[in-house]
């Protein structure tokens, strides 16, 4: 943690090629939206502010690439960090990443709706569908490399702990606390 040395440090590489989560950008974005557009600025979390310059999209419009530039004179803690923008991203250096996957999980009993014609015994009835949502996504490859019971923080999700089902290929993370996302579109 930047805030308590105490608690060490790891180096995270920067390079050419960064992976932002998908829900980071918007091509077209609300006024309240504080992430990544085609001509904003955003600061990646401990690294450099970019700014998006042009949107790759597939031949069925999909968003597929950003092609951004970066302000290296924004790195965080120098002094041209000061220069203050609206959002801060998490990322992965996309040639430093490792698959993971992120099981979410709900609450498994839906509410009790007064007004349903349900026997209140019958607690199958509640079970929630979503009460686990299984995501693919990459994080720092050091997440691979932590033993089963580690805990840490995947910015603006939540904390995690790392399954037993983890494998050296792919490690399983829990999400164990979701974190409130103060942007509602």
């Amino acid at each position: 943690h930047p805030d308590h040395p105490e608690m060490g440090e790891r180096h995270v590489t920067f390079g050419r090629e960064l992976w932002i989560d998908r829900e980071d950008f918007m091509e077209d974005p609300p006024r309240k939206f504080f992430r990544l557009a085609p001509g904003r600025e955003v600061r990646l979390k401990g690294a450099y502010i970019i700014k998006c310059e042009e949107v790759i999209k597939d031949e069925h419009g999909k968003v597929v690439a950003l092609h951004c530039t970066v302000d290296m004179d924004s790195r965080s803690g120098s002094p041209g960090a000061e220069r203050k923008v609206k959002g801060t991203l998490q990322w992965v250096n996309a040639g430093d990443a490792a698959p993971v996957e992120a099981r979410l999980y709900e609450p498994l009993l839906d509410e009790f709706d007064e007004s349903e014609d349900i026997d209140r015994k019958d607690f199958m009835a509640r079970i929630n569908p979503n009460s686990l949502i299984v995501q693919r996504g990459y994080a720092e490859h050091a997440v691979a490399e932590e033993p089963v019971g580690w805990v840490c923080q995947f910015l603006r999700v939540g904390y995690f702990c790392k399954d037993r089902d983890s494998t050296d290929a792919l490690p399983v993370m829990n999400r164990v606390v979701p974190l409130k996302d103060s942007y509602r579109p």
